[in-house]
């Protein structure tokens, strides 16, 4: 990376460093009422019908409270785009940046190994020594996910649909090809599967809902995105599509159109969302690695409520293309993975530079990143950054936990802790969610085939004044301006917080509200409470597992749990980093997985793909030696 005179790295379209006003920290919202069943089915018919009834349910979201901070606004210009790109020094080695080529002999470190969870390390080194072959790893999941068999695979709740035929085929190029010993990379026959919302050839993409958005493609052009074709050039076996919450419009997964997958961890909770079938199909062991998308903590917010790892990139680095992204200024796509490692090797894949899309062109492709636990040499200057006010919004036992990691990392790490204070979180909050439901209403404005939660969130974005759209643009290039003048003051800066408030999500009542869906302001609000600011100001972010809390209902309930608590929820630490330094949270994520290594487990509805596939192999092994046997016994 180019350094100024000053040490500093260089920037393409870097906020200008200018501290925010120094106001006080203040949370004060208005209740917004929690709706399911057909209470909430009758207020969609009546926010369509009555244009009142929208504007109301729009001021008691809050977002007319921009207007009270006008003032401090009036000197901003508005910013639509967050993206900022790292100015490289094209001197680095250009072989080191071939991402594919340059994996296909090495191997990756998994640092799983203490409370077994099969990572990408893991099945390369199986598929490398013979015991497994990618076509057993496929023969061993696609009963456990299929919907098109009945009864429909145990699992298949998490995924929208997997095509046997195209899954196989790559199953069966990458047994040949470790068999022939010329592997593609570390991921040729990694099972992983994607968020539907990527368009894939040969599925279609839904978006969670009942409609059929696949985009055609010209003549001859494809129409898969350019994550999904980098994994699948990197030999990744896709086994399909992955459930999400529709439009990916709220955080609990909740999908009363084809089915809501529940927390691994206890079935009285959601995954999260939207991207919560990634993160199921993650955390119960059917893959290592899977693809979401991030526009206000979507992929965070399941990986922390299911116990994974999960990287938001800065905004515009993973290209979108050939498709669109339709929350264009929040919204990146990105990894889910069981370890660190597994994280990582995704990451340096679907982040290389897509020559045809204008953002991603101009990032340079990622370095190989050190993930070891500990330096081999101290490094100074090692700075955690915690809004105090702000971290303390979470519950006390989310803050115990996430404290503890934090001081070993103090400790063991060589980092410093300093407070730093960031103006109108609140407000801001408020101008993302203003945000995403504007493009919501842009990209949907028909709505009338939507669940019910969606019609009413859509609403809001339809009813949104323009001039309240621009106070929210300029209230983010404050944000922006704010936190460059902190990594100004202190470079290298990690913002440290609990990735939710909250252990979760209770499912409230699930024979209606997994039926109708739900509607639940409130607590859409409290899981948003960190996350939405990486994607507002366009910041990568990483989540990590820290902890499990006592579930609603059990004596404790709220207080840390143990590893043999039956129901336990997940809890997780979040890092937001500056512009472009993904690498340097995979590596304080990597000495976050080892500072909290024992306080991993796995879910009761964790699945040991390995030993299923070996199990496989051995099937079709003795059915072999049948055969030989029958043929021999004919000749004689």
């Amino acid at each position: 990376m180019s350094i100024d005179k000053e040490g500093r790295s260089k920037f393409f379209n870097y906020p200008e460093p200018r501290p925010g006003p120094d106001v006080p920290y203040q949370n004060v919202r208005k209740h917004s009422p929690a709706m399911g069943g057909l209470q909430l089915v009758f207020a969609a018919v009546l926010v369509e019908w009555f244009g009142f009834i929208r504007t109301w349910l729009w001021q008691n979201a809050g977002f007319g409270d921009l207007r009270r901070i006008r003032q401090y606004l009036d000197t901003y210009e508005p910013r639509f785009d967050p993206t900022v790109i790292p100015i490289i020094n094209q001197a680095i080695d250009a072989d080191s940046r071939d991402i594919v080529n340059s994996s296909s002999k090495t191997s990756i470190k998994s640092h799983t190994a203490a409370r077994k969870f099969y990572s990408v390390a893991d099945y390369q080194a199986l598929y490398a020594s013979g015991k497994l072959t990618p076509t057993a790893v496929a023969h061993a999941i696609l009963p456990l996910i299929r919907r098109d068999i009945n009864p429909c695979g145990e699992h298949s709740v998490a995924w929208l649909e997997s095509r046997v035929d195209l899954i196989l085929a790559a199953a069966d190029a990458s047994t040949l090809r470790y068999k022939e010993n010329r592997p593609l990379s570390v991921l040729d026959g990694v099972p992983t599967a994607v968020k539907d919302e990527y368009d894939v050839e040969g599925y279609r993409t839904c978006l969670g809902s009942r409609n059929d958005y696949t985009d055609e493609a010209a003549v001859g052009m494809p129409i898969t995105s350019w994550s999904v074709t980098r994994l699948e050039e990197a030999g990744a076996m896709n086994f399909g599509k992955l459930s999400m919450h529709e439009f990916g419009l709220d955080t609990s997964n909740n999908n009363p159109n084809y089915g809501t997958p529940l927390n691994p961890f206890n079935n009285r909770y959601y995954t999260g969302g939207s991207s919560g079938g990634a993160a199921y199909a993650v955390s119960t062991g059917l893959i290592p690695i899977a693809l979401g998308s991030d526009g206000g903590g979507s992929i965070r917010i399941p990986a922390s409520f299911c116990s994974v790892y999960g990287l938001k990139p800065s905004h515009g680095r993973i290209s979108y293309r050939p498709g669109i992204n339709h929350f264009d200024t929040c919204s990146v796509n990105g990894p889910l993975a069981v370890d660190i490692a597994s994280l990582s090797a995704v990451y340096r894949v679907i982040s290389a530079p897509d020559p045809v899309c204008p953002t991603s062109s101009l990032f340079a492709s990622p370095l190989p990143v050190s993930l070891a636990s500990s330096p081999s040499k101290p490094q100074a200057g090692r700075t955690l950054g915690i809004p105090e006010a702000w971290f303390s919004r979470s519950t006390p036992t989310i803050q115990r936990l996430c404290h503890t990691i934090l001081d070993r990392l103090v400790a063991l790490n060589n980092y410093t802790i300093i407070p730093i204070t960031i103006p109108f979180l609140p407000e801001g909050q408020t101008a993302h969610a203003m945000t995403m439901l504007c493009h919501a209403a842009s990209a949907v404005p028909d709505t009338r085939n939507l669940t019910a939660a969606n019609q009413i969130l859509i609403s809001l974005g339809m009813v949104t004044p323009t001039t309240d759209f621009l106070l929210a643009q300029k209230l983010r290039q404050l944000l922006m301006q704010h936190l460059a003048d902190l990594w100004r003051k202190h470079p290298g800066m990690i913002i440290v917080t609990p990735t939710t408030p909250c252990a979760g999500w209770h499912i409230a009542d699930p024979k209606v509200d997994l039926k109708y869906g739900i509607s639940d302001g409130d607590q859409t609000l409290k899981t948003m409470e960190y996350v939405w600011l990486a994607n507002f100001a366009g910041l990568p972010s990483i989540t990590v597992p820290v902890g499990f809390v006592m579930p609603v209902g059990k004596w404790g309930e709220g207080e840390e749990a143990d590893d043999h608590t039956g129901g336990k929820i997940p809890v997780g630490l979040m890092g937001m980093g500056e512009w472009g330094s993904e690498e340097q949270l995979l590596q304080w994520g990597a000495e976050a997985e080892a500072a909290g290594a024992e306080r991993r487990s796995r879910p009761p509805t964790w699945v040991d793909v390995v030993a299923r596939a070996g199990e496989e192999m051995r099937r079709v092994d003795d059915e072999k030696d049948n055969e030989q046997g029958s043929a021999l016994r004919k000749r004689k």
